[in-house]
């Protein structure tokens, strides 16, 4: 069994979109569920997590209508209004929606300290009472932020999203491996194995340095708390599926078989609760 745990879905919008500038032309473009349902054929994929991409209602909405319409959408990791008076209410409302597994923030587009931001924790705070998760993204400059978040929210489940994103256009990874290190700590957070293909210098792939970012993460982390994802389709501007499929599948050659079933899919089937 393999699960993808980040892919994302949209009907391509170039002002709600503006994220997807010209350069990343290559997404500019509609990206649904019958476009990624060749990949799970091609890569014997399962089924896959659908995350957030807008902060929006209608995002959530969007995402869960498309898992209702299809079975290989496993979960939904949506976007709610961390800052919102009325935080409790929203989520209640959620708790009848069972596709919906937990939130995120695309944190990343926000200033340092937006996370600690007062009425942004209260909202974090809230989650683990109606058992959602919460995804984590960042960049690599940012990541101290996660480690004070993971230590004012001990006993919530928190995944961290694309490893962190190493830089590895520049391999200057020192603040990152002490972030990394201290995050590890948590027995409560997670960290997804995705998107690295686009850390680096996106025409050429860098084995080497990817292998030595899972190198640490592994060790960090260990395997039962490490998942697989793609970030498909953002991970197209820096390779393919099946090369991504190939790397991976090349770097947990050396765990057991037992080891990578945890990998692919029992580690995200526990943390999302599927």
């Amino acid at each position: 069994m393999t699960i993808d745990s980040h892919v994302h879905f949209w009907k391509f919008d170039p002002v709600r979109d503006s994220w997807i500038t010209d350069e990343m032309n290559a997404i500019q473009k509609d990206f649904l569920p019958v476009d990624f349902s060749l990949y799970l054929k091609e890569n014997s994929i399962d089924g896959c997590i659908a995350v957030q991409a807008d902060q929006s209602d209608e995002e959530t909405e969007f995402l869960v209508n498309l898992a209702k319409e299809n079975p290989f959408i496993k979960g939904v990791v949506g976007w709610i209004d961390l800052t919102s008076n009325h935080i409790e209410e929203l989520l209640e409302n959620y708790q009848s929606e069972k596709l919906i597994k937990g939130f995120r923030h695309v944190a990343e587009g926000e200033n340092l300290g937006f996370l600690l931001r007062e009425n942004v924790l209260n909202g974090i705070s809230k989650l683990h009472q109606f058992d959602y998760t919460f995804d984590i993204l960042l960049r690599q400059d940012q990541l101290s932020d996660a480690v004070k978040l993971s230590g004012k929210l001990f006993d919530q489940p928190f995944i961290l999203d694309h490893c962190g994103k190493p830089d590895l256009r520049t391999n200057d990874l020192k603040d990152w491996e002490q972030n990394i290190t201290e995050l590890s700590q948590n027995p409560n957070i997670y960290c997804k194995i995705s998107g690295l293909l686009t850390q680096g210098n996106r025409s050429m792939i860098d084995e080497k340095s990817i292998f030595k970012v899972l190198d640490f993460v592994f060790a960090k982390f260990g395997i039962q708390r490490l998942v697989f994802g793609s970030d498909w389709p953002v991970m197209l501007l820096g390779g393919n599926y099946a090369l991504w499929m190939e790397l991976i599948t090349k770097y947990v050659s050396q765990f057991t078989e037992t080891e990578q079933q945890l990998f692919f899919y029992g580690n995200v089937e526990k943390f999302y609760k599927l």
